[in-house]
């Protein structure tokens, strides 16, 4: 009796696949209904019931084994359909056939993503779909500008489509789930991982990670060209992991910001990392209870090791039950299919626990619409069509000009004149197709980004004279897979030919940075300078022809004193992503004005990391060499002195802040006008100022914008010694500016009434 009822289950199952009810058996039916309810005591009232009842139905029909498969996600590859398996690809596709399997992981491709499907759908037991992740970090075909770029843009509905391109590609090509964006905050340059965040401050981080969540899941994650995203990597950020003392209010008011945000627009999944046991209660205390999170939560690679490591008394069985019972749903490391059994059978993992995490992976697949059709995502057209697509492309420029930021423009040396005769574009990135790509590029095609050179003799005029020259080499060694480098700091042979160049050019256009692979994951650097010959080319340039502009592009801070006090002109211009050449010139040609500013503070000196403007008003800092929130423009823009609505305010009042911007230039440009607030009297110590505000405006010539800010007692909270958010009442200071360092300022009272 007992093999035709689970026969009949497995057909019922594969209905709702195709559209049909659950169950194909009254029989079957009738003893669902007679078992006991399950415990929905994470089970949010906005959830649709039909799909929570359908889900119910699943969790009783379901082994521990296929419910702990569902927990199991592994990584893989295109050798996975490939006609000749080893050994542990056979194993992988057992286990899909099996039902053991919830989730692929950086497995892409309409046609390999189908196949792959089509082991669970058709051949497991109850032919659950699967999930199929990859990091899409800053594009998945066309690569857009690193985030940590893209967020110099201060343009929030830019970021959005960026994530927008980024999904839309992704999508076509069976994907379903992104493991981005990364959401922590960075405020220590050396830290490889820079480059994926969105810089140093909270506000900032927050505001842009709705924007990239939004662009990922879209209004409806049922359509066809969205995704689910993930917000990472909670409670592990490298603020956290470069400050050795920290207190929990720090942690509330500062670090996990941009975490709150990403759960108040909606993330449908988190990705979390413990370094050690100590913090194990967060997933219940603060996502689940607290920010009322019921998503899936995902663990970090490492997360394991790091907690046996950490402990240095806990075995792995040990620390699979903890991450378990913290509330973790499924494993990046493909542990728990070997011993989470084990764990249930022996009492250390609840039964109940198992079903919530089970209930949340279902749930999203639900909410993806993979039930209606497991297919839906794997659409051979839809990826020919879309990958690389002309209007992706067309954005993608858009957006990496909007990310560029200028740091100095001594004489007006830019924008470069289109009657400028003759012009040498030297250095070793000037003509690197795949440097821009940037680092953790997922699915991008190598060398295949447009170089500097390349946008150079699209954007100059026919009769300017151009030519190039490499000067030095910048790394030497191995790069992509390994991401193995060496860098030149002896190879000299190309000088000659580049001060050649140099002295036969009316403007000198100078390439410098870092090689892609020097940023990413396990790049942390010591140092955060021109390596190797750039500064000593640099400086040779400079000797026989002063009119030099500096392009740089990298993927954190760096450090180029000599520069930036002798070099009249320099642009920070990251890595772009595939249109990188054309953005950058439009920006040198002043086809586009710039008005990107900086996201993390760039410092004088290594030794200055971590460096930040937010530091707290009892510890001194030095200044760095370019401040938060720092850019200039090919305009000038003045600020008049802020004015007040009011000068107090209670628990239940706002105000408005309006301050009058001009543009007292000769050209049209944008300006990110900041509005900082600081505590000026408090019990606990507080950051010199805050950023809680921006807006970008655009003004003409002699234009004139009020930019009007309205301040709720709720933005002048913080989150206390006691555990609690409180406002004290005192003077609070309302700086408005440029960037974090150049500001007018006005004060008010918080009052109790």
């Amino acid at each position: 009796m007992f093999e035709r009822v689970w026969k009949q289950a497995k057909v019922g199952v594969k209905d709702i696949v195709m559209f049909k009810y659950l169950f194909s058996s009254l029989f079957l039916l009738g003893m669902i209904f007679a078992c006991q309810p399950f415990d929905h005591s994470e089970t949010a009232t906005h959830f649709d019931p039909v799909v929570e009842k359908k889900i119910d139905s699943l969790l009783r029909l379901m082994t521990m084994e296929e419910k702990v498969g569902q927990m199991n996600q592994y990584k893989g590859s295109r050798v996975l359909v490939s006609p000749s398996l080893n050994a542990d690809s056979q194993m992988k596709i057992e286990h899909i056939k099996k039902g053991w399997v919830g989730s692929m992981l950086n497995v892409s491709g309409s046609t390999v993503t189908r196949k792959l499907q089509e082991y669970a759908v058709n051949e497991s037991r109850l032919g659950i779909p699967m999930l199929f992740a990859f990091d899409i970090v800053h594009g998945y075909k066309t690569m857009l500008p690193l985030p940590l770029a893209e967020a110099a843009s201060w343009d929030l509905e830019a970021i959005e489509k960026s994530a927008r391109i980024a999904g839309v590609e992704a999508a076509s090509v069976g994907v379903h789930w992104t493991l981005a964006p990364s959401v922590d905050l960075y405020r220590d340059a050396r830290w490889g991982k820079v480059m994926e965040g969105a810089g140093e401050d909270p506000y900032l981080a927050a505001e842009i990670t709705k924007a990239r969540v939004k662009g990922f899941q879209g209004e409806d994650l049922r359509a066809k060209n969205t995704i689910a995203a993930s917000a990472k990597y909670l409670a592990t950020s490298s603020y956290l992991e470069s400050t050795k003392a920290i207190s929990e209010e720090h942690v509330e008011n500062i670090a996990l910001s941009p975490f709150r945000a990403a759960v108040d627009a909606g993330v449908a999944t988190v990705m979390s990392g413990f370094p050690s046991g100590e913090k194990m209660d967060f997933l219940d205390n603060t996502l689940r209870n607290e920010w009322r999170f019921s998503g899936l939560v995902l663990s970090h690679a490492g997360s394991l090791d790091d907690l046996v490591e950490g402990d240095g008394s806990m075995d792995r069985g040990q620390a699979i039950g903890m991450e378990i019972n913290a509330g973790f749903d499924m494993d990046m490391e493909s542990a728990y299919i070997h011993e989470l059994v084990g764990l249930v059978k022996a009492g250390v993992v609840k039964e109940k626990v198992i079903d919530q995490a089970v209930r949340r992976i279902l749930r999203l697949k639900f909410q993806l619409g993979l039930f209606d059709d497991p297919y839906r995502y794997c659409n051979p057209a839809a990826e020919k069509q879309d990958l690389m697509h002309r209007n992706h492309l067309a954005e993608a420029r858009e957006i990496a000009k909007k990310s560029v930021v200028l740091l100095k423009n001594e004489g007006h040396l830019l924008p470069i004149s289109k009657d400028t005769k003759t012009i040498a574009v030297i250095g070793p990135l000037a003509n690197d197709r795949d440097s821009p790509l940037g680092s953790w590029r997922a699915n991008a095609t190598r060398n295949s980004a447009i170089s500097l050179w390349e946008g150079v003799r699209e954007t100059a005029s026919s009769d300017t004279r151009l030519i190039y020259a490499r000067g030095c080499k910048l790394a030497v060694g191995k790069r992509g897979a390994s991401r193995a480098l060496t860098i030149n700091d002896s190879d000299r042979s190309g000088f000659p030919e580049a001060i050649a160049a140099a002295q036969e050019a009316d403007v000198v256009i100078v390439a410098l940075g870092e090689d892609c692979w020097q940023t990413g994951k396990e790049q942390n650097q010591e140092s955060i300078g021109l390596l190797g010959l750039q500064e000593e080319l640099l400086q040779e340039i400079y000797k026989v022809n002063n009119k030099v502009v500096l392009v740089l592009m990298n993927g954190r801070p760096i450090t180029f004193n000599w520069a930036a006090d002798h070099v009249p002109a320099i642009v920070e211009a990251w890595h772009l992503g595939h249109m990188a050449g054309l953005a950058i010139s439009d920006v040198l040609w002043g086809e586009y004005n710039p008005a990107g500013k900086l996201p993390m503070s760039f410092p004088a000196d290594v030794e200055q990391c971590p460096i930040y403007y937010n530091h707290l008003n009892t510890a001194a800092q030095d200044e760095p060499k370019y401040p938060f929130g720092f850019g200039l423009s090919y305009t000038n823009f003045s600020y008049n002195l802020p004015v007040l609505s009011s000068s107090e305010i209670g628990s239940n009042d706002s105000l408005e802040v309006a301050v009058r911007v001009t543009n007292t230039g000769e050209l049209a440009g944008e300006e990110v006008v900041q509005m900082y607030i600081q505590d000026k009297v408090s019990n606990s110590a507080r950051p010199v100022k805050e950023l809680k505000g921006f807006k970008k405006i655009n003004l003409a010539p002699g234009d004139s914008e009020t930019v009007n800010f309205t301040i709720r007692a709720e933005d002048l909270a913080y989150y206390t010694s006691k555990g609690t958010w409180a406002v004290e009442p005192g003077t609070f200071v309302v700086s408005i500016g440029t960037n974090a360092r150049d500001v007018q300022e006005v004060s008010f009272e918080y009052i109790v009434k």
